[in-house]
Protein backbone atom coordinates (compact mmCIF):
# COMPACT_ATOMS: atom_id res chain seq x y z
CA UNK A 1 0.00 0.00 0.00
CA UNK A 2 1.44 3.69 -0.61
CA UNK A 3 0.73 4.49 2.93
CA UNK A 4 3.37 1.93 3.94
CA UNK A 5 5.67 2.91 1.59
CA UNK A 6 8.07 6.34 0.85
CA UNK A 7 8.03 7.67 -2.43
CA UNK A 8 11.32 8.65 -3.79
CA UNK A 9 11.64 11.87 -6.63
CA UNK A 10 14.26 11.20 -8.52
CA UNK A 11 14.58 14.48 -10.11
CA UNK A 12 16.49 15.63 -13.61
CA UNK A 13 16.97 18.53 -16.30
CA UNK A 14 15.10 16.38 -18.72
CA UNK A 15 15.61 16.97 -22.78
CA UNK A 16 13.41 16.69 -25.59
CA UNK A 17 12.62 12.92 -26.55
CA UNK A 18 12.31 14.20 -30.27
CA UNK A 19 13.25 16.82 -32.44
CA UNK A 20 9.37 17.96 -32.71
CA UNK A 21 10.29 18.45 -29.17
CA UNK A 22 13.03 21.05 -29.31
CA UNK A 23 11.07 23.86 -29.42
CA UNK A 24 8.58 23.59 -26.82
CA UNK A 25 11.96 22.42 -24.53
CA UNK A 26 14.08 25.41 -25.29
CA UNK A 27 10.62 27.76 -24.54
CA UNK A 28 10.20 25.69 -21.43
CA UNK A 29 13.93 26.57 -20.54
CA UNK A 30 13.49 30.23 -21.19
CA UNK A 31 10.78 30.69 -19.30
CA UNK A 32 8.30 30.76 -22.00
CA UNK A 33 9.59 33.36 -23.93
CA UNK A 34 10.61 31.09 -27.48
CA UNK A 35 14.03 31.41 -29.23
CA UNK A 36 14.61 32.86 -32.27
CA UNK A 37 15.03 31.41 -35.52
CA UNK A 38 18.62 31.53 -35.39
CA UNK A 39 18.69 30.56 -31.40
CA UNK A 40 16.71 27.24 -32.40
CA UNK A 41 18.87 26.17 -35.26
CA UNK A 42 21.92 26.62 -33.37
CA UNK A 43 20.42 23.87 -30.74
CA UNK A 44 19.11 21.35 -33.45
CA UNK A 45 22.47 21.73 -34.92
CA UNK A 46 24.34 20.69 -32.31
CA UNK A 47 21.95 17.57 -31.65
CA UNK A 48 22.54 16.58 -35.10
CA UNK A 49 26.03 16.32 -34.23
CA UNK A 50 25.45 14.03 -31.62
CA UNK A 51 23.21 11.76 -33.65
CA UNK A 52 19.98 13.91 -33.54
CA UNK A 53 18.89 14.49 -30.46
CA UNK A 54 20.62 13.27 -26.94
CA UNK A 55 20.13 9.94 -25.10
CA UNK A 56 19.57 12.09 -21.80
CA UNK A 57 15.92 10.45 -21.41
CA UNK A 58 17.21 7.00 -21.42
CA UNK A 59 20.11 7.50 -19.14
CA UNK A 60 17.81 9.35 -16.83
CA UNK A 61 15.12 6.36 -16.65
CA UNK A 62 18.10 3.73 -16.69
CA UNK A 63 19.28 5.42 -13.39
CA UNK A 64 15.64 5.43 -12.05
CA UNK A 65 15.55 1.84 -12.81
CA UNK A 66 19.02 1.46 -10.89
CA UNK A 67 18.28 3.23 -7.83
CA UNK A 68 14.94 1.15 -7.67
CA UNK A 69 16.81 -1.97 -7.94
CA UNK A 70 19.34 -1.31 -5.66
CA UNK A 71 16.37 0.33 -3.29
CA UNK A 72 14.67 -3.01 -3.60
CA UNK A 73 18.05 -5.02 -2.59
CA UNK A 74 18.36 -2.76 0.83
CA UNK A 75 14.53 -2.66 1.47
CA UNK A 76 12.24 -4.59 -0.26
CA UNK A 77 8.89 -3.34 -0.73
CA UNK A 78 9.75 -0.22 1.63
CA UNK A 79 10.17 2.88 -1.79
CA UNK A 80 8.76 3.40 -4.93
CA UNK A 81 10.94 5.69 -7.22
CA UNK A 82 9.79 8.04 -10.04
CA UNK A 83 10.89 10.61 -11.77
CA UNK A 84 10.33 14.40 -12.06
CA UNK A 85 12.06 16.67 -14.62
CA UNK A 86 12.72 20.19 -14.88
CA UNK A 87 12.10 21.05 -17.87
CA UNK A 88 10.47 18.10 -19.83
CA UNK A 89 7.77 15.83 -19.06
CA UNK A 90 7.06 14.63 -16.37
CA UNK A 91 7.61 17.52 -15.02
CA UNK A 92 8.36 17.74 -11.23
CA UNK A 93 4.53 19.13 -10.15
CA UNK A 94 3.22 16.52 -12.44
CA UNK A 95 5.08 14.08 -10.60
CA UNK A 96 4.40 14.97 -6.72
CA UNK A 97 0.74 15.44 -7.51
CA UNK A 98 0.09 11.73 -9.10
CA UNK A 99 2.56 10.24 -5.89
CA UNK A 100 -0.04 12.53 -3.42
CA UNK A 101 -2.88 11.19 -5.62
CA UNK A 102 -1.68 7.56 -4.83
CA UNK A 103 -1.28 8.27 -1.45
CA UNK A 104 2.12 8.81 -0.42
CA UNK A 105 2.83 10.37 2.55
CA UNK A 106 6.30 10.46 2.02
CA UNK A 107 8.60 11.78 0.39
CA UNK A 108 12.64 11.90 -0.43
CA UNK A 109 13.92 14.03 -3.00
CA UNK A 110 16.86 13.56 -4.69
CA UNK A 111 18.65 15.53 -7.61
CA UNK A 112 20.77 13.63 -10.59
CA UNK A 113 23.20 16.17 -9.82
CA UNK A 114 25.95 16.24 -7.41
CA UNK A 115 27.12 19.70 -6.55
CA UNK A 116 24.19 22.25 -4.25
CA UNK A 117 23.71 25.34 -5.46
CA UNK A 118 20.31 27.73 -5.06
CA UNK A 119 19.96 28.20 -8.64
CA UNK A 120 19.77 24.38 -9.50
CA UNK A 121 19.26 21.86 -6.47
CA UNK A 122 17.81 24.91 -4.32
CA UNK A 123 14.97 25.28 -7.15
CA UNK A 124 14.33 21.29 -7.71
CA UNK A 125 13.37 21.39 -4.33
CA UNK A 126 11.48 24.31 -3.99
CA UNK A 127 9.49 22.88 -6.55
CA UNK A 128 8.70 19.89 -4.95
CA UNK A 129 8.02 20.81 -1.75
CA UNK A 130 5.51 23.95 -3.08
CA UNK A 131 3.10 20.88 -3.92
CA UNK A 132 4.06 17.88 -1.52
CA UNK A 133 3.34 20.16 1.86
CA UNK A 134 -0.26 21.17 0.55
CA UNK A 135 -0.96 17.81 0.01
CA UNK A 136 -0.10 17.33 2.99
CA UNK A 137 3.29 15.02 2.48
CA UNK A 138 6.37 14.81 4.48
CA UNK A 139 9.18 15.85 2.02
CA UNK A 140 13.12 14.68 3.59
CA UNK A 141 16.11 16.41 0.43
CA UNK A 142 19.21 14.92 -0.19
CA UNK A 143 20.81 18.22 -1.29
CA UNK A 144 24.50 17.19 -2.05
CA UNK A 145 26.53 14.11 -2.69
CA UNK A 146 29.40 15.95 -3.66
CA UNK A 147 31.49 13.44 -1.72
CA UNK A 148 30.18 10.55 -1.66
CA UNK A 149 32.72 7.77 -1.49
CA UNK A 150 31.02 5.43 -4.38
CA UNK A 151 30.90 8.67 -6.35
CA UNK A 152 34.65 9.86 -5.58
CA UNK A 153 35.81 5.76 -6.27
CA UNK A 154 33.86 6.12 -9.82
CA UNK A 155 35.77 9.21 -11.33
CA UNK A 156 39.34 8.64 -9.76
CA UNK A 157 39.22 4.83 -11.02
CA UNK A 158 38.37 6.03 -14.79
CA UNK A 159 40.57 9.27 -14.15
CA UNK A 160 44.07 6.99 -13.18
CA UNK A 161 42.97 4.21 -15.95
CA UNK A 162 42.83 7.18 -18.47
CA UNK A 163 45.63 8.62 -17.51
CA UNK A 164 48.30 5.52 -17.98
CA UNK A 165 47.31 6.43 -21.82
CA UNK A 166 48.08 10.01 -21.56
CA UNK A 167 51.21 11.66 -21.88
CA UNK A 168 53.45 12.24 -18.74
CA UNK A 169 52.47 16.14 -18.52
CA UNK A 170 49.00 16.19 -18.79
CA UNK A 171 46.68 18.23 -17.35
CA UNK A 172 43.50 17.15 -14.97
CA UNK A 173 40.40 19.62 -15.54
CA UNK A 174 37.39 18.85 -13.36
CA UNK A 175 34.38 20.74 -15.08
CA UNK A 176 30.66 20.84 -13.93
CA UNK A 177 27.73 23.75 -15.96
CA UNK A 178 28.67 27.36 -15.09
CA UNK A 179 26.34 29.77 -13.55
CA UNK A 180 25.49 33.62 -13.43
CA UNK A 181 28.49 35.00 -11.66
CA UNK A 182 25.51 37.37 -9.51
CA UNK A 183 24.90 33.73 -7.81
CA UNK A 184 28.16 33.23 -6.73
CA UNK A 185 28.59 36.97 -5.61
CA UNK A 186 25.56 36.58 -3.16
CA UNK A 187 27.26 33.34 -1.33
CA UNK A 188 26.23 30.52 -3.60
CA UNK A 189 28.59 27.29 -2.19
CA UNK A 190 28.28 25.59 -5.64
CA UNK A 191 32.20 26.29 -6.46
CA UNK A 192 33.37 25.10 -2.61
CA UNK A 193 31.06 22.06 -3.51
CA UNK A 194 32.81 21.18 -7.14
CA UNK A 195 36.08 22.08 -5.39
CA UNK A 196 35.02 19.60 -2.91
CA UNK A 197 34.59 16.78 -5.45
CA UNK A 198 37.97 17.72 -7.23
CA UNK A 199 40.29 17.81 -4.42
CA UNK A 200 38.55 13.85 -3.34
CA UNK A 201 39.39 12.71 -6.65
CA UNK A 202 42.78 14.51 -6.73
CA UNK A 203 44.11 12.42 -3.32
CA UNK A 204 42.03 9.51 -4.08
CA UNK A 205 43.62 9.51 -7.90
CA UNK A 206 47.27 10.23 -6.35
CA UNK A 207 47.11 13.56 -8.12
CA UNK A 208 49.42 16.09 -7.33
CA UNK A 209 47.74 19.52 -5.87
CA UNK A 210 47.22 22.39 -8.73
CA UNK A 211 50.54 21.67 -10.37
CA UNK A 212 48.35 18.58 -11.86
CA UNK A 213 44.57 19.68 -12.06
CA UNK A 214 42.67 22.47 -12.23
CA UNK A 215 38.97 23.63 -12.37
CA UNK A 216 37.43 25.13 -15.27
CA UNK A 217 33.36 25.98 -16.06
CA UNK A 218 31.80 24.77 -19.29
CA UNK A 219 28.45 25.19 -21.11
CA UNK A 220 27.74 29.02 -19.91
CA UNK A 221 24.31 30.22 -21.16
CA UNK A 222 24.29 32.81 -24.01
CA UNK A 223 23.07 35.71 -21.77
CA UNK A 224 24.52 39.20 -21.77
CA UNK A 225 25.76 38.91 -17.47
CA UNK A 226 28.75 37.17 -17.02
CA UNK A 227 28.95 33.73 -16.17
CA UNK A 228 31.19 31.75 -13.78
CA UNK A 229 35.14 31.02 -15.53
CA UNK A 230 37.25 30.12 -16.39
CA UNK A 231 35.55 28.70 -19.58
CA UNK A 232 36.95 25.60 -20.44
CA UNK A 233 37.40 26.57 -24.13
CA UNK A 234 39.84 29.42 -22.47
CA UNK A 235 42.26 27.10 -20.39
CA UNK A 236 42.83 24.89 -23.29
CA UNK A 237 44.39 27.88 -25.11
CA UNK A 238 46.03 28.67 -22.49
CA UNK A 239 47.32 25.27 -22.42
CA UNK A 240 47.93 25.20 -25.73
CA UNK A 241 50.09 28.25 -25.51
CA UNK A 242 51.92 27.48 -22.56
CA UNK A 243 54.85 24.62 -22.59
CA UNK A 244 53.30 22.93 -19.90
CA UNK A 245 50.93 20.48 -20.82
CA UNK A 246 50.90 17.91 -23.63
CA UNK A 247 47.48 16.55 -22.82
CA UNK A 248 44.35 17.33 -20.90
CA UNK A 249 42.21 15.08 -19.48
CA UNK A 250 38.35 16.66 -18.70
CA UNK A 251 36.53 15.01 -16.14
CA UNK A 252 32.89 16.58 -16.19
CA UNK A 253 31.99 15.45 -12.52
CA UNK A 254 29.41 17.86 -12.85
CA UNK A 255 27.28 15.61 -14.90
CA UNK A 256 26.17 12.15 -13.96
CA UNK A 257 24.78 11.12 -17.41
CA UNK A 258 25.79 11.48 -21.03
CA UNK A 259 24.00 14.44 -22.54
CA UNK A 260 24.81 17.68 -25.24
CA UNK A 261 27.31 19.45 -22.77
CA UNK A 262 29.37 16.61 -22.74
CA UNK A 263 28.55 14.53 -25.49
CA UNK A 264 29.03 18.09 -27.48
CA UNK A 265 30.57 20.59 -25.18
CA UNK A 266 33.19 18.50 -24.96
CA UNK A 267 33.21 15.68 -26.90
CA UNK A 268 33.20 17.58 -29.97
CA UNK A 269 33.67 21.38 -29.37
CA UNK A 270 36.44 20.96 -26.86
CA UNK A 271 38.22 18.07 -28.47
CA UNK A 272 38.22 19.98 -31.67
CA UNK A 273 39.68 23.02 -30.02
CA UNK A 274 42.35 20.47 -28.52
CA UNK A 275 43.46 19.16 -31.67
CA UNK A 276 43.98 22.26 -32.87
CA UNK A 277 46.19 23.21 -30.16
CA UNK A 278 48.48 19.97 -30.05
CA UNK A 279 46.81 18.92 -27.41
CA UNK A 280 46.42 14.78 -26.39
CA UNK A 281 42.79 14.72 -25.27
CA UNK A 282 40.29 12.60 -23.05
CA UNK A 283 37.18 12.52 -20.51
CA UNK A 284 36.57 10.40 -18.12
CA UNK A 285 33.13 8.58 -18.13
CA UNK A 286 29.70 9.48 -16.47
CA UNK A 287 28.30 7.74 -13.64
CA UNK A 288 25.25 6.98 -15.75
CA UNK A 289 23.30 3.81 -14.03
CA UNK A 290 26.66 2.41 -12.64
CA UNK A 291 25.70 -0.08 -10.07
CA UNK A 292 28.22 1.22 -7.21
CA UNK A 293 26.96 5.27 -7.33
CA UNK A 294 23.44 4.29 -7.24
CA UNK A 295 23.44 1.93 -4.57
CA UNK A 296 25.50 4.43 -2.12
CA UNK A 297 22.38 7.02 -3.57
CA UNK A 298 19.89 4.35 -2.11
CA UNK A 299 21.73 4.10 1.40
CA UNK A 300 21.31 8.02 0.95
CA UNK A 301 17.55 7.55 0.68
CA UNK A 302 16.87 5.36 2.99
CA UNK A 303 19.02 7.74 5.80
CA UNK A 304 17.33 10.50 5.11
CA UNK A 305 14.10 8.40 5.11
CA UNK A 306 14.75 7.13 8.33
CA UNK A 307 15.94 10.55 9.78
CA UNK A 308 12.28 12.20 9.28
CA UNK A 309 10.26 9.68 9.98
CA UNK A 310 8.38 9.61 13.49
Amino acid sequence: MSENRTAVLLMAYGTPRTSEEILPYYTDIRRGRPPTDEQLADLTRRYDAIGGISPLTQRTEAQRDALQAALDELAPGAYFVTLGLKHAAPMIETAVTELADQGFTRLVGLVLAPHFSSYSIGQYMGRARSVAEPRGMSMASIESWATEPAFVEFIAADLRRRLDAMPANTKVLFTAHSLPQRIIDAGDPYPTELRSTAEAVAVRAGLEPWSRWAIAWQSAGRTPEPWIGPDILAVLHELGASENADGVLVSACGFVADHLEVLFDLDIEAKHLADELGLQFDRTACVNDDAGVMAALAGRVIAADAATTP
